[in-house]
């Protein structure tokens, strides 16, 4: 029941946010992540995601981000670790350190990884960030990603290249 109360206060919280940002103010950004797995059970993790950022500012933004992470799993002992495959679903703050809305950033999310392996189920993931964004649409950001599971904490540090523009 906690749970539930807690989503849906989130919910409204979001759309009465989505609908009192001018909706010029909106941009979608597309990026591939390369990651360095934080466990000893993978050896790799890539991924692409988009990215929808409302604005609240020219320093604030809200960003939803989705896409696909897989974890490339490795022989460990004669065992192999199979491959982990998510579909991350994140909302959080990006904050600008510059006026100008451009240059280097901050950013932490918060959401659920989505498993789509085998017997891989739900989890909830976290992610902070610090990045540049050029005003021409590139973006160049390094982040940690966790996924706290079943008493393990399985995540990466990744960068990220992408490329944003406004809708």
């Amino acid at each position: 029941m906690k749970k539930s109360t807690t989503f849906m206060a989130s919910a409204v919280a979001a759309v009465a946010l989505f609908l009192s940002t001018d909706v010029n103010a909106q941009k979608l950004g597309v990026g591939v992540n390369l990651g360095v797995p934080t466990s000893d059970g993978y050896s790799f993790a890539i991924g692409a995601d988009a990215r929808v950022q409302f604005d609240v500012s020219k320093q604030v933004s809200i960003p939803v981000t989705t896409g696909y992470t897989h974890f490339i799993g490795k022989t460990i002992n004669n065992i192999d670790i199979p491959d982990y495959g998510y579909i991350p679903l994140k909302g959080g703050v990006k904050v600008f350190f510059d006026p100008s809305g451009s240059g280097l950033y901050g950013m932490a999310e918060v959401g659920a990884a989505f498993g789509v392996t085998k017997n891989s189920g739900t989890s909830f993931l976290y992610s902070p960030a610090i990045g540049y964004a050029w005003s021409n649409g590139l973006d160049l950001g390094v982040k940690y990603e966790g996924l706290p599971k079943d008493g393990l904490n399985t995540g990466q540090v990744a960068l990220r290249l992408a490329y944003g523009f406004k809708l």
